[in-house]
């Protein structure tokens, strides 16, 4: 959203590892066009984008600039189109041998466009090269944009009350090159 207006948006989607130089920009998208909770884990802070809040998400998205081999075994990438940082995919470890849990936020003009799918199926390339097997995710059965992102992208759904847990094997659909 600019100026109060949606945009539409349009270009390829592409993958970019947060780093120092689209760390601000995508600060700037979820200050503009998320809530907190929404793009960071909960901090003790002032409600809003209070200074704090800014600071805690630097901090969060810095610890995934290592990625799969650092310590929090996470890798985080900014969403771009058109070479605009619209929001962000990770992919993150998990127990099983072969397996990340992914997670994705998109600020409010982007959603509802494709971005979210085509940034899935490009998470997806990047596990499938990492030697990755399966990807999961978690969810909630009223996050209808969520849900039907991992449908698009070949998940298996599994219900358990309002929770839904996607699967997607890797070996199961061949990556989009």
């Amino acid at each position: 959203m600019r100026d109060g207006r949606l945009r539409h948006v349009t270009g390829t989607v592409r993958l970019e590892p947060v780093d120092e130089r689209n760390l601000e920009p995508l600060l700037s998208v979820a200050v503009a066009e998320a809530e907190p909770d929404d793009v960071m884990p909960p901090v003790d802070a002032p409600a809003g984008w209070s200074h704090a809040r800014r600071e805690a998400f630097r901090d969060y998205y810095r610890t995934g600039m290592a990625g799969l081999d650092g310590p929090t075994h996470t890798a985080m990438y900014a969403v771009l189109v058109g070479g605009e940082v619209l929001g962000m995919i990770r992919m993150t470890r998990r127990a099983e041998p072969g397996t990340v849990e992914t997670g994705i936020w998109l600020g409010r003009s982007a959603r509802g466009q494709g971005v979210g799918a085509a940034a899935l199926r490009e998470l997806l390339d990047l596990a499938a090269a990492a030697g990755m097997h399966t990807v999961v995710a978690e969810t909630t059965r009223d996050n209808a944009g969520a849900v039907s992102v991992l449908r698009r992208c070949g998940a298996k759904l599994i219900e358990d009350g309002d929770a839904v847990r996607a699967e997607i094997s890797l070996d199961a659909i061949p990556p989009a090159l």
